[in-house]
């Protein structure tokens, strides 16, 4: 539907001295700028973002497996069911890749005829199952803590338990802060609540690590009093998980970008006001439905070249935008009825 060669005039543009600096201004960065706007395109940063979601996966799981076979190996000679269930914990979060590495390579298949946006949603699908799994981790570690508390139990070879947790903790930090990092820069809610969920069983390993130091020392109620400890910061990162998988759920967007791209559309040349404007993710990319006000008197042409300029300028200004759907609506004119109100019993409706 776009012109490809881009053309940014516009029927009636503002000729004075602010505005034509403003559109040489946007004439030099748009030449200096390498972009392209055809759909293959458009489509390359999505896959390279679900390429890097993947990698981020692969490598936890590989370092996550290390340090659950690490502390499996002490768990043998040293029985301590505390390191026991952290290597549990541990384990169940390095399979989060799976239902995780599933909705990526889902979400790189192209769109049909029956999933016409594609299958972008699987990834807010599997962050549901990365809470599921918090939650599990949660209820697994209070039941723990209380069943430690009534039935203290002797903890042996303390100093390779303490080992084996400061190993647990460190590689579930790591792994934390890598998920954390690469969700939040390709835009995936449910690779940031995976992180999160890493970040609760590098707590589990430090309640372990204190639990050891706390026996060491002869107070036997020390693991489980420490678990509890743990288990309410379990909650705390819960909570924080499970809001940002629901606001996504609920097509939620920061607000921020709402501003930003009505600032945007507002700069546009030829367009006289933005009404609707909806952005909504899909996986880790983001689509826009934007309603723009034009002259009255502007031809077709006129109009889809404001449109198509008015594309133009989302896409480069709201990061991970994919596409956007711009409608123009003609400038009211004096007693001329509102085109929309053939429209309206069906909103009402």
């Amino acid at each position: 539907m776009s012109d490809p060669h881009h053309h940014h005039e516009v029927p009636y543009p503002d000729r004075s001295p602010a505005a034509r600096r403003r559109r040489w201004a946007q004439r030099i960065a748009h030449r200096l700028t390498p972009h392209s706007h055809e759909s293959a395109d458009k489509l390359d940063p999505a896959l390279e973002s679900s390429a890097r979601g993947l990698r981020a996966l692969w490598v936890s799981l590989a370092v996550l497996g290390a340090t659950a076979l690490i502390q499996a190996a002490v768990v043998v000679v040293s029985g301590s069911v505390a390191l026991l269930g952290d290597t549990v914990h541990n384990t169940a979060d390095a399979l989060t890749a799976v239902p995780l590495g599933i909705a990526f390579v889902l979400g790189r298949r192209a769109a049909t005829r029956r999933f016409t946006y594609g299958y972008g949603r699987a990834e807010d699908l599997a962050g549901v199952v990365v809470v599921l799994t918090i939650t599990a981790s949660a209820v697994l570690a209070a039941w723990t803590a209380v069943d430690r508390l009534l039935d203290p139990r002797p903890v042996a070879h303390v100093p390779a338990v303490a080992v084996a947790a400061l190993v647990g903790f460190a590689g579930n930090e790591w792994v934390a802060r890598h998920r954390i990092r690469v969700g939040r820069e390709i835009g995936s809610a449910a690779l940031v609540a995976d992180g999160l969920h890493a970040r609760t069983d590098g707590y589990t390993s430090l309640a372990v690590l204190l639990g050891a130091g706390g026996a060491a020392l002869g107070w036997r109620l020390a693991d489980p009093v420490v678990g509890l400890a743990i288990t309410a910061a379990i909650v705390l990162v819960l909570r924080d998980a499970a809001r940002e998988v629901f606001r996504r759920l609920m097509d939620a967007v920061d607000p921020a970008l709402v501003d930003r791209a009505e600032r945007v559309l507002d700069e546009v040349p030829g367009v006289r006001g933005v009404g609707e404007l909806r952005l909504r993710w899909i996986g880790h990319r983001l689509r826009a439905e934007v309603a723009l006000v034009v002259d009255g008197e502007a031809t077709v042409r006129e109009a889809h070249r404001i449109a198509v300029a008015a594309e133009h300028a989302l896409l480069h200004a709201v990061p991970r935008l994919t596409a956007a759907l711009v409608h123009a609506d003609p400038a009211p004119s004096p007693g001329e009825a509102d085109p929309h109100l053939a429209l309206a019993h069906h909103a009402a409706a």
